[in-house]
Parts: structure tokens; C-alpha cells; sequence
């Protein structure tokens, strides 16, 4: 009965909504490539949801979704009725941790700007997951630090909860939803897992007969929930007769500053990407009122660390600015440091604070990434995702990830999608923040700590 309630206030506070998205947002999607299986069938309708429309409610019975009697939400709430506090920060953690794993991944391959979303792809690997079996799922579970299913799945659906939770202050959502082949057989034991814990709604397409087609319309669809920021995510050719699920996950944020930065004082200044390579860039400029206005701040001999919180002080971001080059910090990044960074905050007075505009696009291609991490076995033919189809018959071909982020005066904008595609078999005498060289970012949740986002500036202008 408060599940149902609960339903019935976030619905109507969703239809309140408008369609003003400018907004930081992820998606994720999964595609899944299979050949026969023989479990039950779903058959589905269109979309999922719509940003603005409630989600179509399915009933397995007779195999067919029942759209005429539907009372669900935007974003499904989830079942985390036996969550702890002690569970979410296991989950926070594991999400963190593999955070700060796949860093240095992106950025071996990378000496230019990063930007990705740990949350979006842990989120659609826990979804992976529990199809995996055997060896095949102790790796993903070494990767991605996965606790217990039991403790996992109703302390992620508080996660995923918490973000839906409605905040007049700044809009912060995230979903997930199933793209199934309209006559193929996956465990209705799976499907339920995954809409019960994970919110993750169902909808039949025909890659088979309508590769393209289907293509076009999972892209449509991403493209709208992150605000045309990310179009054509999944290329032509990776959808062909073999596929036979893609699975999406998205979140959405639109946060303006809690102290925005006057436009008025933004002047083109030098960003010294290296000690002989310097660019110009429109660099912010505040000078708070130290009478009023304090900064969660630390200063150490490797760094300066700054939160800047967003209006409804629950979403912040922290930019930590080496005093020497990135290299310094970025090697022994993990969570206990950032952890030790944290403690060191306190609140200050600043005089100052600077921080370039930027703007960027990035996409990745982590196959060798996931897999250097320690699951090769999910990428070959030795994979076992029978937890799905009740068969041996998928394994992980490609994981791509795209995004792109805009930070300025008023707040922040981004967006980003990943794509898995499965086939078958210094001390100054003011205390000044001035960010003009490269520098590391994280966007979190305040209470929690969890890495929603993160990233690096090398060069604001590209």
C-alpha cells in the first residue's frame, strides 16, 4: 500500500514537470545478441516510458503486456525494502572503487580531456550480472566489487531511489529499461529481478526483420532522455539478426551553482596545460563575500581541493587542483585518498575562486579496459549468461561509452551513454582557488559520496 502511494504522489508530481531539460544526464545501454533459448516470452509496446508519460505496466500472463491497466510511474520505484545503511555505503563503495579502477584505464589511452559515468555503466554491468553465472560472474563480481545478490539488489534499488527523489532545488532521475526481440525467450525469473530491483521496464522490437528500424528508434529514445546531447549512440551494424536484448540505463541532472558565478566578471585568461604550452580560455571569476559565504576546502602539499555545492546542497561538485602536474595525483588516486581529502575539509573563507568554462565530448571503447581488469571470460565464447536464457549462448562483444558535459556561470549540463553490445557462442597570503591548469573533477552525491560523474580538464577549449 506505500509502494502503490508512493506511485501515485511521484506520478503526479512527474506530470507537473515541464519540459525544460537542460540537464546533466546518462544513459546506458546493453545490447544483447543470442540465438534460441526456451523460456517465457514478453511482448511489449513501444517505448518503455517517456519523460513525460507514466511507463506501461506488463503482466506476464499469457505472455502479453497489459497496457490497459496501468498505474506505474516515469521511473518505477524499486524494491528496497530490505536496504541498511550499512548496505548502500557496501554499494556506494564498490561503485567508487571501480570509479578510480577504470581512471587510469581511460586515461592510458587518453592524455586529453575524460569524462564518464562509473554509476551508469556499474549500474548496467549489476543488471548484466545477474544473468552471469559461474566464472563468468565471479569475474564481473572481482571487477565491480559486487556484494551478495541479496545485498546488492535492495540496497542498489535504494540508490536508485534516492536519485528519483523529487528536489524543487535541481532534477535528478535515473531509469532503466529493457529492448527485447518480440519472439525470443528470456527467464521470466530474470525480467521480474530486474524490473523489482533494478526499475527496469520492457519493451519488444524486431531486430531481426527491423534491424535498422530498431536501431533508429533505441537511438530516438536515448537521444530524447539526454536532450539531443547524445545522437546515433549505437552505430549501424551493431544491431543485425543475431541480437536479441538491449538494455538502457539513464540519469538525468540539471543543478545550477549554489553561488553562481557573475557572467559579468568571465574575461579570457591563460590555461596552462603544460609548462610551455599555454591557451586562452573564458575563465569564471567569484569573489564571495567572506562574511557569508564559506567553501568546503582543504589545502595539502600535493593539492587544493574544493567543493562547490549545487542550489538544494545535496549534489556537489569537487575539483581537485594539483600544485604540481596531474600525473602527481592521478597515480594514486583511489577512494581511501579521496576519503583522506575529504577529512582534511573544512569550511573556509576563499577570496577568491576561478574555474575555466568548458565544454566536451568524449567516447570510449573499454573491451580491453574491463577486461584487463580481471573479466576476459564475459568477452569470449567460455562466457555463461545463463541466468538470462537459461542457455550458454551470450558473451560481451564491444562496450562503448560516450559523453559530454558543459560547465559555465549559471551550473552544469552533461550527458553520456554506454553501449554493450552481446553475440552469440602552492601557499599564498590569500587563500585563493584559481584552477588555470588541469585539474580533476567528480560530481557526487553529497551524503553519500557517490561518483555520479567524473572527469578531467586538460584543455578547456577543445
Amino acid at each position: 500500500m506505500i509502494l502503490k502511494e508512493k506511485r501515485v504522489i511521484l506520478k503526479k508530481e512527474i506530470n507537473l514537470k515541464t519540459m525544460n531539460k537542460k540537464i546533466l544526464l546518462i544513459s546506458l545501454i546493453i545490447l544483447l545478441f543470442a540465438g534460441t533459448a526456451t523460456a517465457a516470452v514478453i511482448f511489449l509496446f513501444y517505448y518503455p516510458y517517456e519523460p513525460d508519460q507514466p511507463l506501461i505496466i506488463e503482466k506476464h500472463e499469457d505472455n502479453i503486456v497489459d497496457k490497459e491497466n496501468d498505474e506505474s510511474d516515469q521511473y518505477p520505484i524499486a524494491d528496497d525494502a530490505k536496504s541498511t545503511e550499512e548496505g548502500i555505503k557496501n554499494v556506494v563503495n564498490a561503485n567508487n572503487e571501480f570509479s578510480f579502477d577504470l581512471y587510469p584505464k581511460l586515461a592510458e589511452s587518453n592524455s586529453s580531456n575524460i569524462f564518464y559515468s562509473p554509476y551508469s555503466i556499474y549500474s548496467a554491468m549489476a543488471m548484466t550480472y545477474e544473468g552471469a553465472q559461474g566464472k563468468t560472474a565471479d569475474e564481473m563480481k572481482f571487477v565491480f566489487r559486487f556484494p551478495e545478490s541479496n545485498i546488492l539488489r535492495s540496497n542498489f534499488a535504494a540508490i536508485y531511489n534516492k536519485i528519483n527523489e523529487e528536489n524543487e532545488a535541481y532534477e535528478l532521475k535515473t531509469g532503466n529499461a529493457l529492448w527485447v526481440q518480440k519472439d525470443y525467450a528470456f527467464l521470466k525469473d530474470y525480467l521480474d529481478r530486474i524490473k523489482k530491483y533494478y526499475g527496469g521496464k520492457a519493451e519488444n522490437l524486431d531486430f531481426i526483420n527491423e534491424k535498422e528500424k530498431s536501431r533508429k528508434t533505441i537511438n530516438a529514445f536515448i537521444e530524447e532522455q539526454t536532450n539531443n546531447k547524445i545522437k546515433d549512440l549505437i552505430p549501424a551494424g551493431f544491431i543485425n539478426e543475431l541480437t536479441r536484448l538491449v538494455l538502457t540505463n539513464a540519469i538525468y541532472f540539471k543543478g545550477t551553482w549554489e553561488w553562481e558565478f557573475d557572467e559579468s566578471k568571465t574575461r579570457e585568461e591563460d590555461f596552462k596545460i603544460a609548462p610551455d604550452n599555454t591557451v586562452k580560455v573564458q575563465m569564471m571569476n567569484m569573489s564571495p563575500d567572506p562574511d557569508k559565504i564559506k567553501f568546503n576546502y582543504a589545502k595539502t602539499d600535493d593539492l587544493q581541493m574544493l567543493e562547490l555545492p549545487y542550489k538544494g546542497n545535496k549534489i556537489s561538485m569537487l575539483i581537485l587542483l594539483p600544485s604540481k602536474d596531474l600525473e602527481s595525483i592521478e597515480s594514486s588516486l583511489t577512494v581511501e585518498k579521496i576519503n583522506d581529502y575529504k577529512n582534511e575539509m573544512k569550511e573556509t573563507k576563499l577570496d577568491s575562486i576561478s574555474l575555466p568554462k568548458f565544454e566536451f565530448d568524449t567516447k570510449y571503447f573499454i573491451n580491453d579496459a574491463l577486461k584487463e581488469l580481471g573479466m576476459p571470460t564475459a568477452f569470449s565464447g567460455n562466457a555463461d549468461f545463463s541466468g538470462m536464457t537459461g542457455q550458454k549462448d551470450l558473451f560481451i562483444s564491444s562496450v562503448i561509452h560516450q559523453a559530454y558535459i558543459k560547465v559555465d556561470e549559471k551550473g552544469t549540463e552533461a550527458a553520456a551513454a554506454t553501449a554493450v553490445t552481446m553475440k552469440l557462442g602552492i601557499i599564498l597570503e590569500k587563500e585563493i582557488f584559481n584552477a588555470d591548469h588541469p585539474f580533476i573533477f567528480i560530481i557526487q552525491e553529497k551524503d553519500t559520496g557517490n561518483i555520479l560523474f567524473s572527469g578531467r580538464v586538460v584543455n578547456p577549449t577543445k
